[in-house]
């Protein structure tokens, strides 16, 4: 692995939550072995750019009912998403709807925060409530704002508070998924990502300062 793929798979797993909720009720590593139950495990998360764009990010179904999950997508007065719903936005967090009743808090949303690489992807946190991402957040309070009517899929308009990455940046690392194989980089992508790069490292600074008081 080249430097420059390092610095963007290192960069991708320290993105903040990019507008994924990672939260719910229940323990963090619940597991429903019901006959019903949707299987989940490190080889449902594939290249991004295999999964169907819906605007700024991507979509699939584990149940094979995508045709399902774009309408709810692009409905334009929001919609309840079916189960089987796959939504990302940057390559390293995902939201999958789950059975019904399966979390009534989240509207049966179960997410993930997942490692990526040219080899694949390892879910390293799925759960609930106490998941956080990787700089200690909590994201629920940002998307609560979008439970009705949107079912917690933030997007502008939405009632969610800004995220501090644009479009670009997004765009930036769903091009260089390294599970996609060979990137697709437009113009502006690499300084994109050295952005991002930096933010991380002024996140993580703050982070580490405010743990010490």
């Amino acid at each position: 692995m080249n430097e420059n793929r390092a610095d963007k798979e290192w960069i991708m797993r320290g993105i903040c939550c990019a507008a994924m909720v990672l939260a719910a009720v229940g323990p963090a590593n619940a597991v429903d072995t019901t006959a019903n139950a949707i299987k989940i495990d490190d080889g449902s998360f594939k290249c991004i750019r295999q999964m169907t764009p819906v605007r700024h990010f991507y979509v699939d179904n584990l149940r094979g009912d995508i045709n399902a999950t774009l309408a709810a997508a692009n409905a334009p007065k929001g919609a309840i998403y079916p189960e089987g719903s796959v939504i990302q936005l940057v390559p390293t967090e995902a939201m999958v709807k789950r059975e019904k009743g399966f979390s009534p808090a989240t509207g049966d949303w179960e997410f993930f925060e997942l490692d990526v690489s040219k080899n694949g992807s390892h879910i390293h946190k799925r759960g609930f409530a106490e998941v956080n991402n990787r700089f200690g957040k909590n994201c629920f309070a940002c998307h609560a704002p979008a439970r009705q009517p949107w079912d917690f899929v933030c997007e502008s308009g939405h009632g969610c508070a800004p995220i501090p990455i644009d479009h670009t940046m997004t765009g930036a690392l769903q091009r260089s998924d390294p599970r996609c194989g060979a990137e697709a980089l437009q113009p502006g992508d690499t300084t994109a990502l050295w952005k991002l790069r930096g933010m991380v490292v002024i996140g993580s600074v703050v982070n580490w300062v405010k743990s010490l008081f």
